[in-house]
């Protein structure tokens, strides 16, 4: 599966609705987040906290560039957290953190405009 980058790309396949809810998305707050030495693209890794049903998760995010490590502590952002765990290079990954691609290719983290539970889930 390729991911399109480009805000002029149409959009994905039709999906069903049913497939959309496989997709479990948890908003979560970043507890620890600490530079992911030897990445090959500028990353940390991070310590999410799902809440009481989920725990916290470990995640790897390629976001240094816009972020600095103590400005993501505190801060709530949406990740996937029912995917299978991904082993990027010496660290696992849990947890799929999002965001989107701003003009030069930099992920913005995507979170909720106002605080909502750990754990809450998109619908």
């Amino acid at each position: 599966m390729h991911l399109d980058h480009d805000p002029a790309a149409p959009a994905g396949e039709t999906i069903a609705f049913d497939d959309f809810l496989k997709v479990d998305i948890r908003v979560g707050t970043v507890v620890a987040a600490e530079v992911y030495e030897g990445a090959r693209k500028p990353s940390y890794r991070l310590r999410i906290d799902f809440g009481p049903g989920i725990g916290e998760r470990k995640s790897v995010g390629q976001v240094a560039a816009l972020y600095a490590p103590e400005e993501l502590i505190g801060r709530q952002v949406a990740a996937v957290v029912n995917f299978p765990h991904r082993q990027i290079g010496k660290a696992l990954s849990e947890v799929l953190t999002l965001g989107f691609a701003d003009e030069e290719g930099r992920v913005v983290l995507f979170r909720p405009d106002t605080p909502v539970p750990n754990g809450t889930r998109l619908f």
